[in-house]
């Protein structure tokens, strides 16, 4: 076809696809099939077990570590190669067990498609398996149906689909038959049905226009599959610091070897020895795992407030957000239309509440009013009731929905201003797209009565009178509800109005009766889906901490700009899709500076506005619910999908999923991601110069050809234990004060800045001069190389103790009550290192690996006083950090 489908009749589409209303024959299927395959969308590779745990290796890190315990096992020292292999197996199983397996979103699209359908073929109705229908396939639709492929309607009869997955609609699109402009939106389309959408009422018949592929969720899985993960700030960080780790230690590592066979002759075996023993101390190899630990915990605390945490890293990046990018329908809102508005001849009323629970009430200038003394709203909440075919009830405590939303919005109101439906229903006329109206014939106390309901364009056409301030009756003032109608739709309310008339005895209703007129105009009805309770407050917070809120969806630019006001978020307009797509990449980019609502967009434009702001230097979060957000959270840096309303397409391509659909809880997701950062920040700052001070005593010793103070197994030993107890502790801090005031860090900033970095060297100086100190004191005191060691490492180990005291407030004072109650884990942790410490000074068969003895009370006591120095080096350090 030249146009598209929705842009040409339909006797245009049946001769561009070879087909006629009467469907195809056996023969053009089979042809059809050989030509367009089957109905159905392509599986994605996915990732095996094995793949992903070769992924937990790619590390600089860890692969000097490799070489290292290669180099061991050549050498023949099987204790060190084990142990060290070891170490990188349990980094490598921490990794692989917490990550989980990767999601597969296109599996999930695929569980929207209907299984089978009923089709046109050969003359007669058949029902064949969805994946079997071709282009030119005559399906029939009825209601809960689920649109099978992409189909342009020639024949509909009340149709409704709801559409929100992939348009982000509140409410149910009425179908006709109707061409529509060539570039009408996707949510415009009204004479198309779209593959994975479902029927919400009515029947109809569509001529099959794309199947697979070529369908619009078969677009979106195509570029699903496009998308590539970014890389989170935490990896990029990463990636540099353990290169940069990675090759100084390795230069280091050479010249060590360098001096010592050049200067001091020494022998090849006991070089290489050293050299990995220096690489060993001064590589923190234990990082991956304390930082796999780390998001871990966060990934519990954040299950704990409704966040369920799919990729690790991914709590870590929610911290460095600055912009948010959220759906409307579903995510701000509860996708639950309520009645905001009721507008008579009277008065102005607000309804109170939201979704379809009746509790609220209804307010004239802000009081609350009795029904008794306001018959034009009693007669309003009788046309809601009655001219109804949904109903609300309560089930496990919650209100739940049967019927179309718009109506059970309306039943709602009706139920707020107390007046129930006892009477009984004599006829109908059920709502058609056509002429959009409702009728009811009721047999009410007074006589029968005719209750109409719809759009307010149709029924002013039916009304010649209107309820008059006071009560009675006046001429219908058609301009006055017009202007009416425009201020209520501006408000991005979508707007129904009420009328009635009486009935005749002995006489049904049908389309004839209600078209001829007469009626009587009540008043409208002013519809919105409205924000959550929670939502302006949490936007608000976000605010705050400096993270900017955008607004992208599907509906009308009107209720965008409504619900984008009443949350707080700025901007005079929302921008359309239409100017979306006539603006190119670059002009999209000054575009998402200026703007935050963007409303009827497409798939395409969300994935186009995320990478906009990606190109902006933004770390970008983006939300949603509907198959059509799933390319957009996938591109995001984070993607967080709705876990109650959300489909399986958006859960799996997301990175994070709300398991209360709660906009809020993204407000205490970054808080934790900041968090998670902070105390992944200190364990480095904590563990970096034990490393530093241990490797300072290696390298040391090795430039001036003294005996080593402590073993390239020994320093292992250290590392591990400190791992598992210190460093871990640090997992548990809390959050900082005045943590969400903060704003957001820059992604590109290094891990470590200038403060810290002298930190490091200043506090790797201090344990390494201490240790070195030590070990030669001893030496020269006659003690054996055993004790002189032991006494060594318990230096080491316990000037950490103390320094992780200070290393958990990294500013202020660590004297304060805090730093015995804020973590209580960090004691716990001390505790379990140090009874470590003492098997490995006394078991005998930690004395056999390791080579240690055990020392006496001078063996403990001078660690101490090590570790108090170091204390006091680094609250000084501090103090003056602070005063200057």
């Amino acid at each position: 076809m030249e146009a598209p489908a929705h842009a040409i009749d339909t006797s245009e589409v049946f001769t561009a696809l070879g087909s006629r209303p009467e469907g195809l024959n056996s023969e053009a299927v089979t042809t059809a099939l050989e030509r367009y395959g089957e109905n159905s969308l392509p599986r994605a590779e996915e990732e095996t077990s094995f793949q992903r745990l070769l992924r937990q290796f790619r590390d600089p890190m860890i692969y000097v570590l490799i070489a290292a315990a290669v180099v061991t096992g050549l050498l023949g020292e099987v204790v060190d190669t084990v142990v060290i292999a070891a170490v990188v197996l349990i980094n490598a199983l921490v990794g692989y067990l917490q990550e989980g397996k990767a999601a597969d979103a296109l599996a999930a699209i695929r569980e929207m498609l209907s299984p089978a359908s009923e089709v046109r073929r050969d003359g007669s109705w058949i029902t064949v398996d969805s994946d079997q229908l071709v282009p030119g396939d005559v399906v029939r639709l009825r209601a809960g149906d689920k649109v099978p492929a992409d189909l342009r309607l020639f024949k509909t009869t009340s149709l409704r689909v709801e559409e929100s997955a992939l348009t982000g609609e509140s409410v149910a699109a009425d179908k006709n038959t109707r061409p529509v402009a060539a570039d009408a939106p996707l949510g415009d389309r009204s004479c198309m049905a779209f593959s994975g959408t479902t029927v919400a009422a009515g029947s109809g018949l569509g001529v099959v226009t794309g199947t697979g592929q070529d369908t619009e969720i078969g677009r979106i899985t195509t570029m699903l599959g496009e998308v590539e993960r970014v890389e989170t700030p935490l990896t990029r960080s990463m990636a540099r610091f353990s290169s940069i780790l990675a090759v100084g230690a390795l230069l280091l590592a050479v010249l060590m070897v360098i001096v010592s066979v050049v200067i001091y002759d020494t022998g090849w075996a006991e070089v290489l020895m050293s050299a990995i023993g220096f690489a060993v101390a001064a590589i923190p190899e234990g990082l991956p795992a304390v930082m796999a630990i780390t998001l871990a915990l966060g990934v519990q605390k954040m299950a704990a407030r409704n966040a369920i945490t799919r990729r690790l890293d991914s709590v870590e990046t929610l911290g460095s957000v600055t912009t948010i990018c959220t759906d409307k329908t579903g995510t701000l809102t509860k996708n639950e239309m309520t009645v905001r508005a009721i507008h008579t001849r009277e008065h102005n009323y607000e309804v109170t509440g939201t979704g379809y629970s009746p509790e609220g009430q209804i307010l004239v200038d802000g009081a609350a009013v009795d029904l008794g003394e306001h018959p034009d709203l009693e007669r309003m909440a009788e046309v809601a009731v009655y001219a109804n075919d949904a109903s609300v009830e309560k089930r496990d405590d919650e209100w739940t929905l049967n019927g179309e939303p718009t109506d059970g919005g309306i039943c709602t109101f009706a139920l707020k201003a107390g007046v129930d439906k006892s009477e009984k229903r004599i006829a109908g006329v059920p709502f058609d797209s056509d002429f959009k109206y409702m009728a009811t014939l009721d047999d009410m106390p007074d006589g029968r009565v005719i209750h109409l309901k719809g759009a307010p364009d149709r029924l002013l056409e039916r009304c010649d009178r209107q309820r008059a301030p006071g009560g009675g009756t006046e001429p219908l003032d058609k301009a006055y509800w017009e202007e009416e109608i425009e201020a209520m739709g501006t408000r991005g309310m979508r707007v129904l109005a009420a009328a009635w008339r009486d009935g005749e005895e002995g006489r049904e209703l049908a389309t004839t009766d209600v078209d001829a007129g007469g009626f009587l105009f009540l008043g409208l009805y002013g519809i919105i889906d409205p924000p959550r309770d929670e939502v302006p407050e949490a936007v608000r917070t976000v605010q705050e901490a400096g993270i900017r809120i955008r607004m992208i969806t599907g509906d009308h630019a009107s209720t965008a700009s409504a619900i984008a006001k009443e949350i707080g978020l700025r901007g005079d307009r929302a921008i359309t899709g239409a100017e979306l797509e006539a603006a190119t990449d670059e002009e999209l980019q000054s575009i998402v500076r200026d703007h935050d609502v963007y409303a009827r967009t497409s798939p395409e434009h969300k994935l186009r506005l995320v990478r906009a702001l990606q190109a902006n230097g933004e770390v970008v979060a983006m939300t949603g619910d509907g198959v059509n957000d799933a390319p957009s959270l996938k591109q995001a840096d984070v993607g967080v999908a709705m876990g109650n309303k959300g489909t399986e397409a958006t859960k799996d391509a997301a990175d994070v999923v709300l398991a209360d659909d709660n906009f809020a809880t993204i407000s205490a997701a970054v808080k934790m991601g900041r968090t998670i950062y902070d105390n992944l920040r200190k364990a480095i700052v904590f563990m970096l110069p034990t490393n530093g001070g241990q490797g300072l005593v290696i390298f040391v010793a090795m430039l001036v050809g003294m005996t080593l103070p402590i073993t390239p197994l020994q320093v292992l030993w250290v590392n591990l234990i400190t791992a598992v107890t210190l460093s871990l502790a640090l997992s548990f801090e809390p959050a900082e004060p005045g943590i969400m005031k903060r704003r957001p860090r820059d992604p590109e900033d290094a891990l470590l800045d200038s403060e810290v970095i002298l930190r490091i060297l200043f506090v790797s100086v201090l344990l390494g001069g201490a240790t070195i100190a030590v070990f030669q004191y001893l030496q020269m005191n006659g003690s054996s190389l055993e004790v002189s060691r032991t006494i060594a490492v318990n230096t080491l180990v316990v000037g950490q103790v103390f320094y992780l005291f200070t290393a958990r407030f990294s500013r202020v004072s660590a004297l304060r009550k805090e730093l015995f109650t804020a973590n209580p884990v960090s004691w716990l942790s001390v505790g379990i290192m140090l009874v470590l410490q003492i098997a490995f000074c006394y078991l005998p068969f930690m004395q056999d690996a390791f080579e240690t003895t055990g020392v006496g009370w001078f063996g403990w006591a001078v660690p101490v006083v090590v570790g108090i120095i170091v204390f006091l080096a680094v609250e000084t350090d501090k103090l003056i950090r602070r005063l200057n």
